[in-house]
């Protein structure tokens, strides 16, 4: 049975009239028309009455022209779906920073992997700066990154984490679950070094001090920052993404700073505004994956 056949059925209907289906069809009536006969013939059965002034289907078209515009779909549907393997790349390269790399992506990735079962990924962790190196250089196709601006970059908000200072069990701090500026100069601080404005903003907070705060320990790796407050060798400033499990075990304990309340770890996903290897689809199963799994 020809589909170019049930394809002049369905508009025939839809327009009410043989000559509409044809402009519509860039088609000439005859040539509509010689479809129709082919596709009754096929069936068996009248699809049209046209001896009337308007063209109405029979009760064999009525019956007949929702499985017409069934197959029609599905066909349109397989279309689009071969368009769309053509579309998008075997491999999708993703940069990450390493907060990103180790809490958040792994989270995520059998998400992406339901969503787009034919696509393999590489990840990729490096700092911002670097993967917006990569990025321009095509060494990666998308990059998670603290918020960066960048004439050549498309960026689509992804996810604000608080930062919050967190303590091990049996610190003082826990009497009263929060601590001011001042108590936190008197101890001794891990701090996760990142660079961004937000994390600048809790080195502003100290600058109202007498005395500077005791930093035995600058790191750029959250994992050691974190391992080292378990180890009890100090307190830190923490992403609350990456604490998660602890607190829930409860072995860190988030202490509230007036000081620093609203200060946050903005993280972007980026892509290059030429690049169409990644498509707002799939920076949507992004966004749903990380949201069901932090849910």
């Amino acid at each position: 049975m020809n589909i170019e056949n049930m394809e002049a059925f369905v508009y025939v209907n839809h327009y009410g009239s043989f000559n509409k289906a044809a402009d519509a069809l860039f088609l000439s009536q005859p040539s509509v028309t010689a479809r129709i006969q082919t596709l009754e013939r096929e069936l068996e059965c009248k699809l049209f009455d046209r001896q009337s002034k308007q063209t109405i289907l029979t009760e064999d078209g009525r019956k007949f022209l929702p499985y017409a515009e069934q197959m029609l779909q599905v066909l349109q549907k397989g279309k689009q779906k071969l368009q769309q393997r053509k579309r998008t790349p075997q491999q999708i390269r993703i940069g990450c920073t390493i907060s990103v790399s180790n809490y958040i992506i792994p989270e995520i990735l059998k998400q992406l992997r339901a969503r787009y079962p034919e696509i393999n990924y590489k990840i990729v962790t490096a700092t911002t700066d670097q993967l917006v190196h990569k990025l321009l250089n095509r060494e990666v196709d998308i990059s998670f990154v603290r918020k960066v601006m960048h004439p050549a970059i498309r960026t689509l908000a992804f996810y604000e984490d608080p930062i919050s200072l967190y303590v091990y069990d049996g610190h003082p701090f826990m009497k009263t679950g929060k601590a001011s500026i001042q108590d936190i100069q008197h101890e001794t601080l891990v701090f996760f070094e990142c660079g961004s404005l937000d994390w600048m903003r809790i080195h502003r907070s100290f600058e109202s001090l007498e005395q500077p705060p005791d930093i035995a320990f600058q790191v750029d790796n959250v994992v050691t920052a974190k391992k080292l407050v378990l180890e009890e060798a100090g307190i830190a400033f923490l992403p609350d993404v990456c604490v998660n499990r602890e607190v829930k075990d409860k072995k860190l304990f988030r202490i509230h700073v007036p000081e620093v309340a609203g200060v946050s770890m903005q993280i972007s996903i980026v892509a290059t505004k030429e690049d169409c290897a990644v498509s707002s689809d799939f920076a949507d199963a992004l966004t749903e994956g990380f949201r069901g799994a932090v849910l």
